[in-house]
């Protein structure tokens, strides 16, 4: 099947050197982006981050393979010391304990969001929301099937790994909705979507 262009490909420079730069700037980036994101915290009933939308963000953007190399550097920076999980955390610990399933999710989230991506599902509203409620979808299941392991099968893995965050996450959902395709319009806008991938 062929594939879109991301937001990613379109700037990509065609020469292989600077391409391969350009990759490597982007995952800095990504992953200090992410990090940020991560300390952005709003109370509802239970604080949220800005780092899941981070994390889906980066995928529609990026793409399958980009997007999710840019969350394993995440992920491996922040296991390493870089404080760049919540509340500026940092450690392989992070990955045994209660959030470490939501971690390696990320990295998977960021690949099916950008392979929808990939195939234009980010340029228009409704394939945008799905998009996002499948990569939500995918971080929940590595994030609860950890708890699982940690908790035991019980109810409690959902009041506390699950449901807090539901209002949050349909707000990020809308968000991503609204900027997503905003953005793919101004890029025809400049005439930046004519260019292949």
């Amino acid at each position: 099947m062929l594939t879109n262009a991301t937001v990613a490909d379109l700037l990509r420079p065609c020469e292989k050197s600077r391409a391969g730069l350009y990759d490597l700037v982007l995952i800095f980036a990504g992953v200090v982006f992410i990090g940020l994101s991560a300390q952005l915290s709003i109370g509802f009933p239970v604080p949220f981050t800005g780092q899941t939308f981070a994390v889906l963000m980066i995928g529609a953007l990026y793409g399958s393979r980009l997007g999710s190399m840019c969350l394993v550097s995440y992920v491996l920076a922040g296991a390493a010391g870089v404080p760049l999980f919540s509340n500026f955390g940092s450690g392989v610990l992070f990955l045994s304990g209660p959030t470490g399933g939501y971690l390696i999710g990320f990295i998977a989230a960021a690949y099916v969001v950008g392979l929808l991506a990939e195939r234009g599902w980010d340029r228009r509203v409704w394939t945008t929301v799905l998009a996002m409620i499948f990569g939500n979808l995918v971080l929940y299941t590595f994030g609860l099937l950890w708890l699982f392991c940690l908790i035991g099968f019980s109810t409690k893995v959902l009041v506390v790994g699950l449901y807090p965050f539901i209002v949050g996450d349909l707000l990020k959902i809308a968000l991503a909705a609204i900027l997503l395709p905003s953005g793919w319009k101004l890029l025809g806008y400049f005439g930046l979507t004519g260019k292949k991938g």
